[in-house]
């Protein structure tokens, strides 16, 4: 299943990305809303944190954490991430019918 990247960040290497070569259009707002959504939840969570779109346009959001992690909480990361479902609801939504709508991100 071919997934394309949106943004992610790492709070092992303090970084976030952005998949500029593919989402350069999005609104300069909303590519700051997703980076602090995304280093928050790290920095409150620990971890990566990504947001992909599947093969059908719906847009998935996944933690990890290294095996030796021992501060990463499964339970309060899913948690967290139950809870911007909620909150980014409506930005999700927007996004994944820019997706759809933009042939699965190929411009």
């Amino acid at each position: 299943m071919a997934e394309t990247v949106l943004c992610g960040a790492n709070h092992y290497d303090r970084k976030y990305y952005f998949n500029n070569d593919e989402f350069s259009i999005l609104p300069q707002r909303i590519k700051d809303e997703l980076q602090i959504m995304c280093v928050t939840f790290t920095e409150t969570c620990g971890g990566i944190m990504t947001l992909a779109f599947d093969e059908d346009g719906s847009l998935k959001i996944t933690t990890e954490a290294d095996e030796m992690d021992a501060e990463y909480d499964d339970i309060n990361a899913g948690l967290e991430v139950k809870k911007l479902r909620e909150d980014k609801r409506e930005l999700f939504e927007s996004l994944e019918m820019f997706y759809k709508v933009f042939s699965g991100g190929k411009f």
